[in-house]
């Protein structure tokens, strides 16, 4: 809720009249503790980590789209949880990318063993300069939702279906047939399509290699874009922020808010003792369980 909005409550309610400034300055005793969740220590090992950017109208002299950048952790206890957010100062890069997944490794994360993305250019080196181990899994409805971008509307009744055939393959070799097949119906007409593919092909395959369960876990970076929708519903109620520190204090806040019957930010993953399994079997060396 906006500070104003909570003015109104209580004076609705309880016939208070409380200030919209004094809700803020209340409010800011958040940020002692947010900072301490920033700076706490992490687990030393997660077999999966989500990464993506959301942009937030920030005043900074004047009102200005910045990216902050949100990595979420699965544990090997399978919980949730949100490992790191940070405000950028201009559009999303790999360098900075690179910054930001450093941080988390001095606060204890020494090993990761798969990093979902989008397709952003860079993205692999950046994740194995800090973690040189890690496998990097292209989002695939980002690589979906990009292919559709090159083509028009009137077809997407047929690449969709055609596409969901390459990312739903039971093996790699199989995927490699399927996109030849789709890449002879549509290159012609798609040539980016068909590019942007081969170029995102060894980001995109990794997944392949488990079973449709596992899959449901790696290949999206859903987890962390359900999170960025309620980030961007916050925002949205206050069209824009007037100082950074204010911006990431609200998101902060949507992070730790708690909700009954299900569909809180941090919690287990379901599913996850199977998808562990098959990952402990990929990776089991890395591990001391």
């Amino acid at each position: 809720m906006t500070t104003g909005e909570i003015s109104a409550h209580l004076a609705d309610v309880y016939d208070a009249d409380v200030s919209r400034e004094l809700i803020s300055r209340v409010a800011d005793n958040v940020l002692d503790e947010m900072e301490a969740w920033r700076q706490g220590p992490l687990d030393r090992v997660y077999p999966v980590v989500f990464i993506d950017a959301l942009v937030v109208k920030i005043r900074q002299g004047q009102v200005a789209n910045r990216p902050v950048y949100v990595v979420v952790g699965i544990s090997l206890d399978g919980e949730r949880d949100v490992l790191g957010m940070w405000a950028g100062t201009g559009g999303e890069g790999a360098k900075q990318w690179a910054g930001y997944l450093t941080e988390l490794r001095n606060r204890g994360v020494e090993d990761v063993f798969m990093v979902c993305s989008d397709g952003l250019k860079g993205m692999t080196d950046a994740i194995e300069q800090v973690w040189p181990q890690a496998v990097h899994q292209q989002c695939v409805v980002h690589l979906v939702r990009a292919s559709l971008r090159y083509t028009n509307r009137k077809d997407w009744q047929k690449i969709t279906p055609a596409l969901r055939e390459i990312y739903t393959a039971p093996t790699v070799a199989a995927a490699e047939a399927r996109f030849e097949a789709f890449a002879a119906e549509f290159g012609d007409q798609y040539p980016a399509v068909i590019k942007l593919w081969r170029t995102s092909w060894p980001q995109f395959v990794p997944f392949l290699d488990y079973d449709h369960e596992v899959r449901k876990v790696l290949y999206t970076t859903n987890i962390i874009e359900s999170l960025n929708a309620r980030f961007r519903q916050a925002a949205r109620r206050r069209g824009r922020f007037p100082t950074e520190q204010a911006a990431m204090k609200v998101l902060y806040l949507v992070v730790q808010q708690k909700r009954k019957g299900g569909g809180s930010i941090t919690g287990r993953v379901y599913g996850w003792a199977k998808a562990l399994n098959a990952l402990i079997l990929a990776y089991g060396d890395r591990v001391d369980i």
